[in-house]
């Protein structure tokens, strides 16, 4: 009798569980089960549209950089399928890939549907069976394997199975892991994560559109701090600084309702003595101009103007007469501007959370659930999730590849 293996979730994780499962085990049954109306919907946006499916990991220094939660699990799972293997493997399906300046890794075609087509091509090539519309309401353990219950236009149908694998995604409310109720699996409860931060300060977002290339954001209280490009919205702040102090605080700022300061190094580059020295420079190169007309250059003539104005300095002051308290203000400002944040603001289309299965309830090396034999986890349907940066997808490759590895076992 074929082994029958269901993946619940057509998603990154799931698709490419499928293909290797496939692979591994060619006379097997694997079947997708995807509530949505196609696969991979979310794959298809990220990155712009582009799909930033990987990272180079090059300025990577500790993993718990990118994956706040689950650095350690994917420390231990990068050995069995790597950044590099995740790029190899799509180049091999024939997709040409390039790296960024940044280290973000796209299709030299930079179109997301590449990536797409790709999967889904191969997924029919290789026989896995794909049904979309289908919403699993249920997860049950029976008799050598499992039961999967699910709707399909308004009709209940179950299908067994002997394995099953979940890779459903984040979920931005609990009931979102409903078809695991009858089992006895520990779930963190899920908050949003990669999300920019709104400010009510109008004399901030009246800046729109201003970008400083590199910036430090810190979350007033902790210690949490990220760095990076920081754009200024007409909501408040976003871009790579802000979008991974995000992650890092995601249960923090959850906890706080998003009522939260926040503090930006708006020279981060430069340390505070550096830029004592700066200024102390343009006092003594630029004495007799206004303090508007000489300023570094990183920052654009109106942010200038709004941090004169944060640190309760005239438009008209000279160099010359910078000293003292309105010296000391001006450099607080530049390194340690305070905003106090009143909410938070989704990130373009995609959506990430942190929260789902716990990592205790799996076998770290096969992601198996440790009470249920043949049931398995890939994704962000598990506490693990990363900042932005193609480190979401990479866990999405490693993980499913994991899966498929642990499943072809008898």
């Amino acid at each position: 009798m074929k082994m029958r293996i269901v993946i619940i979730g057509a998603g990154a994780a799931g698709c490419f569980a499928a293909i290797e499962t496939k692979r591994r085990c060619p006379e097997a049954e694997v079947t997708v089960l995807e509530k949505g109306s196609k696969p991979l919907a979310k794959v298809a946006i990220t990155g712009g549209g582009r799909c930033n499916l990987t990272n180079s990991f090059a300025e990577v220094k500790s993993l718990e950089q990118v994956y706040p939660r689950g650095f350690r699990l994917m420390k231990k799972l990068f050995h069995h399928f790597s950044p590099q293997d995740a790029y190899e493997w799509f180049e091999h399906e024939g997709i040409r890939l390039v790296t960024q300046d940044d280290e973000c890794v796209f299709p030299q075609s930079q179109d997301a549907m590449e990536i797409v087509n790709k999967l889904i091509f191969t997924m029919g090539r290789l026989g896995v069976k794909t049904l979309c519309g289908c919403k699993v309401v249920g997860v049950a353990k029976r008799d050598g394997g499992f039961s999967v219950t699910y709707m399909k236009t308004g009709n209940s149908h179950v299908m067994e199975a002997d394995k099953v694998v979940v890779t459903t995604g984040g979920h931005p409310s609990p009931s979102g892991f409903d078809m695991l109720k009858g089992l006895d699996l520990e779930i963190v409860p899920p908050v949003p994560s990669l999300f920019s931060l709104c400010i009510a300060d109008k004399s901030l977002t009246a800046l729109m559109g201003t970008v400083v290339e590199n910036a430090q954001v810190s979350l007033a209280g902790t210690k949490i701090k990220t760095n990076g490009a920081l754009l200024i919205t007409h909501w408040g702040v976003s871009g790579p600084a802000v979008l991974k102090l995000s992650s890092h605080g995601a249960r923090i700022l959850a906890e706080k309702n998003y009522q939260a300061d926040v503090i930006v190094n708006w020279l981060f580059e430069m340390s505070n003595s550096d830029v004592q020295d700066m200024l102390t420079s343009y006092v003594s190169k630029h004495g007799a101009k206004k303090i508007t007309s000489a300023y570094p250059s990183v920052l654009n003539a109106r942010l200038w103007l709004h941090l004169i104005q944060r640190a309760k300095l005239n438009a008209d002051m000279r160099w010359s007469e910078l000293q003292g308290k309105a010296f000391n203000r001006l450099l607080t400002v530049l390194t340690s501007d305070t905003y106090h944040v009143t909410g938070k603001n989704k990130y373009k289309d995609e959506f990430v959370t942190c929260g789902g299965v716990s990592l205790n309830c799996l076998k770290h090396d096969t992601l198996e659930a440790k009470n249920y034999p043949g049931l398995y986890f890939a994704g962000e349907v598990t506490d693990v999730d990363a900042v932005t940066g193609g480190f979401n997808l990479q866990a999405a490759w490693t993980m499913g590849w994991v899966v498929a590895e642990a499943t072809k076992a008898p």
